[in-house]
C-alpha cells in the first residue's frame, strides 16, 4: 500500500467504502455521477479512464452486479489505492485497475474492447494556474494530453455502436461536441443544475460510436435545494445509487 496519507471515506450512503489521498484532489461527486449516467448491461465491459482511486468504478460496481469494469490510472499510487478499494468492497472479481497512460494504453486495455467508456478528464487546459499538489495537478490540469486528444483515446478504446460518457465543464462543451463530430453521435446532453434557475456548471454528454444521429438536450439534474442541501433527485443518485433518468438506455 503507498506511505502517503489516506483517509477513509464512503459513499452511496455508505454502500461503498473508499481510501484516498488525505490531501490533494479528494473525490467529490462527479464519478458517482458518471458512474450513474454509464448504460452497461449485465455482460458488459466497460473501461474507466483516468480512474483515480477507482470511485466511479465502485459505484457502477456497486449499481450493476454482471458488468466488467477495468479503470486505468496513469498514478501507480492512485492505481495501487483504487486496487485496494475493490478488494475492500469485495469487488476485485470484477473491477481491475491498471497503472498506465490512456495516449498509451498497455496491452490488457483493447482497442475496440469495451461496451463503455467513462471518463472524468482533466478539467482545466494547460497554462493556468496549476495546484502546487502534483496529485491534484495531474488529476485537474490538461498536461500531454488536451480535451480532444483524450477523448479520441477514449473512442479508440469503445466499440462500435458503444457509448462514450463523459462528466465536464459546461464552458468547454462546444470542444467536447467538436471532438465528437463525425465519429460518435446521438450525442445527449445532460446539464448538472447548481440549483434550479440556476446556469450549469457541469454537464454529461454521451455519445454513441459510429452510429449517425441528432443531438439531444435531456432536462438534467438540480444537484442543491434552496437550502443548500442536495436535491430529493440528487439523493436518488448520490445516496441510493440509482442511474440518470435518461442516459441509461440500450448501449
Amino acid at each position: 500500500m503507498t506511505e502517503r496519507p489516506v483517509s477513509h471515506d464512503a459513499l452511496l450512503g455508505g454502500r461503498v467504502s473508499l481510501r484516498q489521498p488525505a490531501a490533494g484532489y479528494r473525490v467529490a461527486i462527479d464519478p458517482v455521477l458518471l458512474a450513474a449516467a454509464t448504460p452497461a448491461r449485465a455482460g458488459q465491459r466497460v473501461l474507466d479512464a483516468g480512474a483515480g482511486v477507482g470511485a466511479a468504478g465502485l459505484c457502477l460496481a456497486a449499481r450493476l452486479a454482471e458488468v466488467r469494469i477495468t479503470g486505468l490510472e496513469l498514478d501507480p499510487g492512485l492505481a495501487e489505492l483504487a486496487t485496494f478499494n475493490a478488494v475492500q468492497n469485495g469487488f476485485a472479481d470484477r473491477l481491475e485497475v491498471i497503472a498506465g497512460d490512456v495516449a498509451r494504453p498497455p496491452a490488457e486495455v483493447v482497442a475496440g474492447g469495451f461496451d463503455h467508456v467513462m471518463t472524468n478528464p482533466p478539467f482545466l487546459a494547460a497554462g493556468g494556474a496549476p495546484s502546487p499538489d502534483r496529485t491534484k495537478r495531474r488529476a485537474t490540469v490538461e498536461s500531454h494530453m488536451p480535451l480532444a486528444l483524450w477523448i479520441d483515446h477514449c473512442l479508440k478504446m469503445t466499440r462500435p455502436r458503444g457509448t462514450l460518457t463523459l462528466i465536464h465543464r459546461a464552458d468547454r462543451l462546444d470542444e467536447i461536441l467538436a471532438a465528437l463530430a463525425g465519429r460518435a453521435g446521438q450525442a445527449v446532453i445532460f446539464p448538472l443544475w447548481p440549483r434550479a434557475g440556476q446556469a450549469a456548471k457541469r454537464v454529461i454528454i454521451q455519445a454513441r460510436k459510429a452510429v449517425a444521429g441528432p443531438c439531444r438536450v435531456l432536462p438534467g439534474l438540480a444537484l442543491h435545494q434552496e437550502d443548500g442541501a442536495y436535491s430529493a433527485a440528487a439523493q436518488t443518485v448520490l445516496r441510493d445509487g440509482q442511474g440518470l433518468q435518461g442516459l441509461n438506455g440500450k448501449g
